[in-house]
């Protein structure tokens, strides 16, 4: 169970997972301007790389009760995904192909101008 603004500090306006990632392939690749999102391993397991622009930190997630938030302006990958893995991602807005960042120097260069 999950209860937005108690568990999750945002209202959730969107819910999608991912699956069947195929061995060696990742998910993400991108940051957010405006979005907060929370993942939660729902089955299986899988890293999440989380890059500031400065620092990368990797998580593995592989318990359904543990999620991991991803706070704007971070640039995101899943990766190593076990067979069967499940992701569950929790989203704090409706999708909106403006607030995307795919280019990672792009991203460097956004980053750079919020200072």
């Amino acid at each position: 169970m999950v209860e937005e603004l108690t568990d999750v500090p945002f209202h959730i306006a969107r819910a999608y997972w991912v699956y069947d990632v195929p061995g060696g392939e990742s998910r993400g690749g991108h940051a957010h301007k405006r979005l907060k999102q929370f993942v939660v391993a729902l089955s299986g397991s899988f890293n999440v790389t989380l890059d500031d622009g400065k620092e990368k930190r990797t998580f593995h997630l592989n318990h359904p009760y543990q999620g991991l938030l991803i706070e704007t302006g971070i640039w995101r990958t899943l990766d190593d995904f076990s067979s069967g893995a499940v992701c569950l991602v929790l989203a704090s807005e409706p999708y909106e192909e403006e607030d995307y960042i795919y280019d990672y120097n792009e991203f460097i260069e956004y980053k750079r101008c919020l200072k």
